[in-house]
């Protein structure tokens, strides 16, 4: 009982820095279809990135402005190549889920998938005990990898 009071008071105490993406190739589609769950309060501290900018994921002011700064953090921050050529990645939008923000992204006009190349670099500016949780599911199959900060690349292959 003890231990775990302990347990939690130090979660509390020591918070932790996780974000989860998950990227699943849709062949009928040809595209490449990407989510990022992110604490949202932790994402708007990346937004803000020592600026004096009020950002509010949940009740953003201006929407289309918020969106503006959501698509430049993630061209910077979440970089893909399929099949050894480096791709384009379009942000598409998110929304807020209880303590989270789901950020979706895609990669348009891919017409098979033997290898996908990420560079995750999501909030590891901001926070050094930062991890990203890599999912690639590829023709069914999935494969998945943590990355701790500084570590940003992985590489799949099918």
């Amino acid at each position: 009982m003890i231990n775990s009071i302990l347990n939690a008071l130090l979660l509390v105490l020591h918070p932790f820095y996780v974000s989860i993406t998950s990227v699943d190739y849709n062949a009928q589609a040809h595209r490449v279809e990407i989510s990022s769950r992110i604490f949202y309060d932790d994402l708007e501290a990346a937004l803000k990135d020592g600026r004096n900018l009020k950002i509010d994921l949940i009740n953003p002011a201006d929407k289309s402005a918020t969106d503006s700064l959501l698509s430049t953090y993630f061209g910077n921050h979440l970089r893909f190549s399929v099949n050894g050529k480096p791709v384009s990645v379009r942000y598409v939008g998110y929304q807020i889920d209880e303590d989270v923000a789901w950020c979706f992204l895609e990669v348009v006009n891919i017409d098979h998938v033997e290898q996908l190349r990420i560079d995750n670099r999501i909030l590891f500016d901001h926070f050094p005990k930062q991890s990203n949780i890599l999912h690639a599911t590829v023709y069914g199959k999935r494969q998945s990898t943590k990355l701790d900060n500084p570590e940003q690349t992985a590489v799949f292959e099918w």
